[in-house]
């Protein structure tokens, strides 16, 4: 038993937030009917290299990218705009609990697929919406399209990240697209709790600005005490000195001195004991002030140790302490795969492919990643007959017609 193993829901996204908040919720039990454009697909799909496997779609293989985030999907191809695709969407939300697109805003208003639209058909339905700047504010922002970099910017957090005296910069992954999927999974079960109590649906609005403000926390807390915006302080924390990421004999570790005790050890451990009487660095919010020169002091004993000494050093004595590693060394590392959060499955172009794991562990609904990415259109017979109840004559009219594509 999974928790959501009696949900359904009609997946009308694309590339990175909606497909993420689905296969997050595929991986808790629901069942994800992911509706694609025929002869093309999701936008993933193109995205690459690398692409794994025979050529399938357009000369290519599977794209790493889509696999990534569709694990445990059912891809069933409909042409939206075509009259009898339209009706195939609204019958499926009629048997859906959650209608998850990431549209800009107003598109599926004008198919006449909106969210009230659909719950006039079904009024227990959840309809959550992923966009650039959300479906309420000002106009001149709903309607446009959103795109993770200029959400990082657009949010502050571009403004934060990088070297002191550099460019800002974004993070090293769609760190605005992830987390507005994040919270439309919240969203999304927030819904369905409420459901239980009213017995009707609503609406979801989930933007990438929303997300990256959010983020924000401390920082904009900060920011609206002082009204002087943040500097950026490369790889490290904006309160706290010395936490960060340092340069060791063989690579690079982060070490975390969040508090006075953990300073006055590792004072000690550095062999500099004077750092204890010197009023540039007795308190961490004096060691704030004198950051410079606390780093100065601190960078050449690090570089004398390794990564690994000084992990084992720090760790002994409490001290939060860790390397840092690649992607590939981290999806390797012992307790990530003690964790599961690396999983294996076969695809049948693609072979063995490996992805992240579930990283919400319950200990008495547990979910676990069921089924590999699918190929394009390969569940619209099925899903269609045994969601709708269609009878091969039916389908195949619909085929004919040109709703489903010609697959």
């Amino acid at each position: 038993m999974r928790p959501l193993d009696d949900i359904v829901v009609l997946d009308l996204s694309r590339v990175l937030a909606g497909p993420y908040a689905s296969m997050a919720l595929a991986d808790m039990g629901a069942r994800i009917l992911k509706i694609e454009e025929p002869g093309k697909g999701d936008d993933t799909r193109a995205f690459g290299p690398p692409f794994a496997g025979e050529p399938t779609l357009n000369g290519r293989g599977e794209s790493t990218y889509f696999m990534s985030v569709n694990r445990g999907k059912e891809s069933i191809t409909v042409d939206m705009k075509h009259p009898r695709g339209k009706e195939l969407i609204r019958r499926l939300a009629m048997k859906a609990d959650v209608v998850l697109e990431n549209f800009r805003p107003g598109v599926l208003i004008k198919l006449g697929l909106g969210p009230d639209d659909l719950r006039s058909l079904n009024p227990r339905l959840i309809c959550c919406s992923i966009s650039g700047y959300g479906t309420a504010g000002l106009p001149e922002y709903s309607s446009k399209p959103g795109y993770d970099p200029v959400a990082q910017g657009l949010g502050g957090l571009a403004s934060v990240t990088g070297a002191k005296d550099g460019e800002p910069f974004k993070a090293g992954f769609s760190i605005a697209d992830v987390t507005a999927g994040m919270l439309a999974v919240q969203g999304i079960l927030l819904a369905l709790y409420a459901r239980t109590r009213t017995g009707r649906g609503q609406t979801v609005d989930i933007s990438l600005l929303d997300g990256q403000v959010s983020l924000m926390a401390y920082h904009s807390t900060s920011t609206g005490f002082t009204q002087k915006a943040p500097t950026r302080h490369g790889n490290g924390h904006p309160n706290i000195v010395p936490f960060g990421t340092f340069k060791a004999a063989d690579g690079y570790l982060t070490i975390g001195v969040a508090n006075d005790g953990l300073f006055k050890t590792f004072a000690t451990l550095c062999g500099k004991p004077q750092w204890l009487d010197d009023a540039r660095f007795q308190t961490n919010a004096a060691r704030v002030e004198n950051r410079v020169a606390m780093e100065e002091e601190v960078a050449p004993i690090v570089v004398t140790r390794t990564v690994e000494a000084w992990v084992k050093l720090l760790d002994g004595a409490g001290i939060p302490a860790g390397p840092v590693l690649n992607v590939w060394q981290a999806m390797n590392h012992p307790q990530v795969r003690a964790r599961g959060m690396v999983v294996e499955t076969q695809h049948p172009t693609a072979g063995t492919i490996r992805m992240t794991g579930v990283p919400v562990k319950l200990s008495g609904t547990p979910g676990e990643p069921r089924g590999r990415p699918p190929l394009l259109g390969e569940h619209t017979e099925s899903a269609l007959r045994d969601v709708l109840g269609l009878n091969g004559s039916e389908f195949d009219e619909l085929k004919k017609s040109g709703a489903l594509g010609n697959r």
